[in-house]
């Protein structure tokens, strides 16, 4: 796992097959800044749960075999309950996450269940593609070794290759399981293995899902004291457990990220102080300013606990975004949880702020708001559209089954039909409000407000 690769761009897709309600192959494209929308249990969470899977596994301070199924990022207790039932109902077992990473490499692995109900890799596909010539294509297998590496050209393998006192016939490679991934690894043949150059190759980008932060949708409550952390990355487990901690380091060092912090809050219309008192060695105390306007640097501060949900749930995604660097990926379940709407429209210009620095926003959202300011941006020239990918994710009635309807933004916001839109249902949330009060009316000889806020 030491020896995986990081990309300098962080993972550009992510793909499933057989896992929960996506029995078919479901892609995902991820740019800089990415909505995942769609009504409830419509599968908006599972595409990402592949990658958690796969996190959590990495994470673990032992070897918890090909996937850890009850961690801190997705609590599961059996492979049945990964595996699609469509599939399983037709004798099919098993289960593929894709990854693709810049320069057009995708990493596909295969996992099934084995007769000792252990959770097993039963093939790791990687395909590059090149420019002008066909795809190169390589197949591991757990057992696979000798020839079936040798037209899979990296500079690791030629590496071993151009070793000049070794003959081509003298050294073998073969494939080992490293936590949910396979790599490969030299073997000598003819020499004494304690001279022997050992040498590993994991061409699995490991190192973008170890880093990756995770924003759950279950945040907890607001707690009186935290507990102290790691104040950098990685960042096992999910991220809300780490802010006070994060905070305390800016403070320490005088990190310019807390007064941005504070000036997006002030902006959320919250509060204009964030700080934290350390209450023991073991224990901080997370402090808000009192009153959402002006500051008396620390005069006038109280326990977050103290004010309300809406504070302990947006610092987790505000602190996130202001962690992260250009191309980590960060995952966000309902970011505007617990927000008034006019913050949840400002917290739409926070995220886009995070993509333009090369940062990998994923959102999982209901917020309306959220992502109407998204298309404002884009039709004041704020963003680029590039930077900006819809997936609407919909769940057929008959078999439960997922299918992900993806989109672009043009340079005014607008995208082409969804199977359902959010303003569809504010509309007719307005027009039913509407018609009831001029039906009351009509009965009172009253005229029916223009508007809601009449």
């Amino acid at each position: 796992m030491e020896n995986g690769q990081r990309s300098e761009d962080g993972i550009c897709s992510v793909a499933v097959q057989g896992f929960k309600c996506l029995a078919k192959e479901s892609r995902i494209e991820i740019r800089p800044l990415t909505i995942l929308a769609g009504a409830n249990s419509s599968g908006k969470s599972t595409i990402m749960q592949s990658l958690l899977l796969m996190k959590q596994t990495f994470h673990a301070n032992y070897d918890p075999g090909a996937l850890l199924l009850n961690g801190p990022n997705v609590k599961l207790t059996s492979f049945d309950q990964l595996v699609s039932r469509q599939l399983v109902d037709l004798g099919n077992h098993s289960l593929t996450f894709s990854i693709e990473a810049p320069k057009d490499v995708t990493y596909s692995i295969t996992y099934f269940p084995s007769e000792d109900h252990e959770i097993e890799i039963k093939e790791m596909d990687i395909e590059m593609a090149i420019e002008g010539e066909d795809a190169r294509h390589l197949r591991l297998t757990p057992s696979i070794t000798g020839t079936d590496l040798d037209d899979f050209q990296t500079d690791v393998l030629q590496f071993f290759r151009d070793i000049p006192f070794l003959l081509p016939n003298e050294i073998q490679f073969t494939t080992y399981r490293d936590r949910c991934f396979l790599a490969v690894t030299n073997e000598p043949l003819a020499y004494d293995r304690s001279n022997f150059p050992r040498m590993t190759f994991s061409p699995f980008p490991a190192d973008d899902l170890i880093r990756l932060i995770h924003v759950p949708g279950l945040r907890g409550n607001p707690e009186r004291i935290y507990e102290r952390t790691a104040p950098g990355p990685p960042f096992p487990g999910t991220f809300d457990t780490y802010v006070a901690t994060i905070i305390a380091d800016w403070m320490k060092k005088g990190d310019v990220r807390r007064g941005h912090l504070e000036n997006t809050l002030s902006q959320l219309g919250m509060t204009t102080e964030v700080a934290v008192r350390r209450v023991s060695d073991a224990g901080l105390e997370l402090l808000v300013g009192r009153l959402p306007g002006g500051s008396s640097r620390g005069q006038d501060l109280v326990n977050v606990a103290d004010v309300g949900f809406g504070v302990s749930q947006v610092l987790p995604v505000l602190v996130a975004l202001l962690v992260a660097e250009r191309g980590q990926l960060v995952y966000l379940e309902q970011p505007e949880l617990h927000l008034h709407p006019r913050a949840q429209y400002v917290l739409a210009g926070i995220m886009a702020d995070a993509a333009k620095r090369g940062v990998k926003v994923v959102a999982e959202t209901h917020g309306a708001l959220l992502l109407l300011q998204i298309r404002t941006l884009l039709a004041k020239g704020g963003l680029d559209p590039d930077l900006v990918k819809l997936h609407w994710f919909s769940r057929d009635p008959e078999d439960g089954t997922t299918s992900i309807h993806s989109t672009d933004l043009d340079e005014n916001g607008a995208f082409g039909e969804w199977p359902e839109d959010f303003g569809d249902v504010n509309l007719k949330a307005q027009g039913s409000y509407l018609d009831a009060v001029a039906e009351r009316g009509s009965h009172n000889g009253k005229e029916a407000p223009s508007q809601i806020g009449d």
